[in-house]
């Protein structure tokens, strides 16, 4: 192999971290159209200018079978082959394919900073259970942690006391008596 080059067994490796990528039930062995762009995106394929997320669809569309919804390991290579051009003009077909190659190879998706925490002032003054009050106050202890089902009903005391009782002497005593 020549210095420069790229493997296809690496770009393979890669094709198959990203096919399994959001799918639980994905083999790698084929590719659906959103992680083919989510492929194009997080390796920079896709540039704005030369290539953008249109023409990797269209790209896509082209090289899936007519019923298909998903592509395999060849048609993504073809794919990659009418990209490549594209994102290097000027170049000949098999340096340009080369140097696409080299972008994908080792990547895997990125998940990094997708989804991240609200940190609003008007968030923390709504969670802040201090400044509750009324029926919503008894559903928190000092410390703010939820007391979960207590704090939500009205749970009967089953003990068999009764405060405000005034008779002498215990209810067992009262029924013997009687």
């Amino acid at each position: 192999m020549a210095e420069g080059t790229v493997s296809v067994a690496e770009v393979e490796t890669a094709f198959q971290k990203f096919a399994v990528h959001g799918d639980t039930k994905a083999t790698g062995k084929e590719m659906n159209g959103k992680n083919f762009v989510k492929l194009c995106k997080d390796c920079k394929i896709i540039d704005g200018k030369n290539v953008t997320t249109t023409d990797v669809d269209i790209v896509f569309s082209k090289n899936k079978a007519k019923s298909a919804r998903v592509i395999t390991f060849e048609q993504f290579n073809q794919a990659l082959i009418e990209l490549a051009p594209k994102r290097f003009k000027g170049k000949s077909k098999e340096d340009s394919l080369q140097q696409l190659y080299s972008l994908i190879v080792g990547k895997e998706p990125a998940n990094i900073g997708v989804t991240k925490v609200a940190k609003a002032a008007a968030v923390d003054r709504l969670t802040d259970t201090t400044k509750y009050t009324g029926a919503h106050k008894e559903r928190f202890d000092e410390s703010g942690k939820g007391k979960g089902k207590v704090g939500r009903e009205d749970v009967p005391d089953d003990s068999g006391y009764v405060g405000a009782y005034k008779g002498s002497g215990s209810y067992d005593e009262k029924v013997k008596e009687a």
